[in-house]
């Protein structure tokens, strides 16, 4: 959460806001924790004070995530006005986020609220002196909490190299708690896993055929649906869609038949468990050997699909098609009809079940043209760095004054923090290890500090770097596009262009990505400054050759009613193939004539 800068319009209601909190590891008995805090809450606070209590704000999760929804709540009804106090237990209940906390704290005072803690109910967190414990409550807090998450990490971790299931068993399977020797031992229970014997049967079956190579996925949820059978979460095997047709959910079908604990081993790649070298403890509902069976099956049955996509889609997840307006742009999908044609059919972008649709040959060659005219003049190249440099620095020199004070301030603040801790430490009141540790933690601090403000000072630099970098790709960009292989032009076009736009006529336009649609209207700026001078001028007239920027000159695709008739003459022989493509040559050249004027 960031820190607030509020000012107090309306004086808070004098009253009292408590606030507990119960982390995950106290789950098992949230009441009984909630109880404790509200008895330590009145005997610290509320019976040495006469305001009311307004109200109570509770969270069952971790102190170190700040998006705990009473939390949450708590500090909007600050804002509001609703209390003048806030009540906690202690500090590690308000968050185990030192940042966070402290910004929070730092928040409820500029709106008129104190924070107290029940446990010190004296201690002030605004207070210069009291700030150093209440800093150091918190950060003890995280190093608990930090120790706490390795503890779990490394109980984990033994409990797979015992064989046993960490985390919720698979469907099939239920977890089984185990006996306690001592009944009265306050010990965390401890569970093993074990065949579900009414779930089991059905992912039985489910492999079994898999395994006969005959059933697709879909095709085995569809028999598992005839015979009444469901996800542990109740979804159907088949459902219907919003379409109102019936699809088969094959998706957690595919999850399953790639789960190893299926076949009783543990897999974890990430801490060095790959299939097949740790063994589980727990019965396998299929054997090894029919597990990487099913696996060669799916594996192969992958291959063959994607073998079948002889089409790749240039410009899929960039294409979008504009309905004009204020409405929304739509992405386009690939679509090939008559794929079983020699050639591999004709390949669209469309939108599903709507006669809207663009030969992707088409919109890819207008695309293709458009990439390769983007260029700047060479000769324009000093005057487009130094607008660049001019204008970064009336931004940078708006930014950098206020970020350079901020950083300084924080230094004076450190410094000053040290200062008061040193005396409190000749005084005796805080020990020698305590000193240590804060002492390493404000080295820490102050050499982050001074590193932001050497970056500070960099970043014009940096950003001159980064307009070399963006010229010296447009630059090769034009030239290399049409050399490169498709797969590589398709990852140029995801770096440099963000959308490519087809419009109800269908021309085509692209927005580019930042820098290069940045680095667009600088040039755009240095070419309308220099068209504004005297004709004398070397560069009158000219311009970086943006075709992206051609609002009157943009090339259309192709009129589709044209296109339809003009198929339709030539598949009844009223034309042949030689008439077609030199009308529609003609129709493109008119086109081009109406939105070229100066190629007329």
């Amino acid at each position: 959460m960031a820190k607030r800068k509020s000012k107090v319009t309306v004086a808070p209601q004098p009253g009292w806001a408590l606030y507990l909190r119960v982390s995950d590891e106290e789950a098992q008995n949230p009441d009984a924790s909630k109880e404790r805090q509200r008895f330590y809450l009145r005997k610290g606070i509320l019976e040495r004070s006469e305001l009311p209590v307004i109200e109570e704000y509770s969270d069952l999760l971790t102190g170190r995530n700040p998006l705990r929804k009473d939390y949450q709540r708590m500090l909007q009804d600050a804002r509001l006005g609703k209390f003048s106090h806030v009540a906690v237990e202690r500090a590690d209940r308000f968050g185990r986020n030192d940042t966070e906390a402290l910004r929070a704290i730092d928040e409820l005072h500029e709106l008129g609220v104190a924070v107290r803690f029940a446990n010190q109910p004296d201690l002030d967190p605004m207070d210069p002196d009291d700030r150093i414990i209440v800093t150091l409550s918190f950060t003890l807090a995280r190093r608990e909490s930090m120790l706490l998450g390795m503890r779990v990490k490394s109980a984990a971790q033994a409990k797979r190299q015992a064989g046993g299931f960490v985390g919720r068993p698979p469907d099939g399977y239920i977890s089984i708690q185990d006996e306690q020797p001592n009944r009265k031992s306050y010990a965390k229970r401890t569970h093993h896993v074990e065949l579900d014997v009414e779930r089991a049967p059905i992912w039985r079956l489910a492999w079994d055929l898999l395994l006969t190579d005959k059933l697709t996925l879909a095709e085995i949820c569809e028999e598992l649906h005839i015979r009444g059978y469901r996800y542990r979460s109740g979804r159907a095997f088949v459902s219907m869609r919003r379409s109102g047709k019936r699809g088969a959910n094959y998706g957690t079908l595919s999850h399953i038949f790639h789960n190893w604990a299926y076949a009783g081993w543990i897999v974890d790649e990430d801490n060095g468990y790959p299939p097949k070298t740790l063994r589980g403890n727990w019965e396998p509902i299929v054997t090894t050997e029919e597990f990487e069976r099913g696996l060669a099956i799916l594996e192969r049955r992958y291959v063959q699909r994607l073998a079948k996509r002889k089409h790749d889609y240039l410009l899929k997840g960039l294409i979008y098609f504009e309905l004009g307006g204020d409405r929304e742009l739509v992405k386009l999908t690939g679509s090939t009809s008559n794929v079983g044609r020699i050639g591999g059919g004709t390949a669209y972008y469309c939108i599903p079940g709507s006669n809207i649709n663009f030969l992707c040959r088409q919109v890819e060659a207008e695309v293709a043209n458009q990439v390769t005219r983007i260029n700047v003049d060479s000769e324009l190249l000093p005057t487009i760095r130094a607008a660049y440099t001019n204008d970064i620095a009336d931004k940078l020199a708006v930014v950098l004054p206020d970020e350079r004070l901020r950083i300084e301030t924080a230094l004076r603040t450190l410094e000053e923090e040290e200062a008061r801790t040193l005396r409190l430490f000749a005084a005796g009141k805080v020990t020698e290890h305590v000193w240590d540790n804060l002492w390493k933690e404000w080295q820490e601090r102050r050499q982050k500090l001074r590193i932001s403000l050497e970056l500070a000072d960099a970043e014009q630099s940096h950003y001159v770097e980064n307009l070399e970098g963006a010229l010296q790709i447009i630059a090769k960009l034009g030239v290399l596009y049409n050399q490169l292989s498709r797969s590589d032009q398709k990852e140029l076009l995801r770096l440099v262009v963000e959308r490519v736009i087809v419009d109800p006529e269908g021309f085509v336009r692209l927005e580019l990505r930042a820098p290069f649609a940045y680095l667009k209207q600088i040039a755009n700026g240095v070419c309308q400054e220099l068209a504004g001078k005297q004709k004398t001028s070397t560069h009158a007239g000219q311009c970086s050759d943006w075709t992206l920027d051609c609002d009157s000159g943009r090339t259309r695709t192709f009129n589709l009613l044209i296109k339809s008739q003009l198929l339709c003459q030539l598949s009844y022989g009223a034309i042949t193939s030689r008439d077609y493509s030199r009308v529609t040559m003609g129709v493109k050249a008119r086109c081009a004539s109406l939105y070229h004027p100066s190629s007329a």
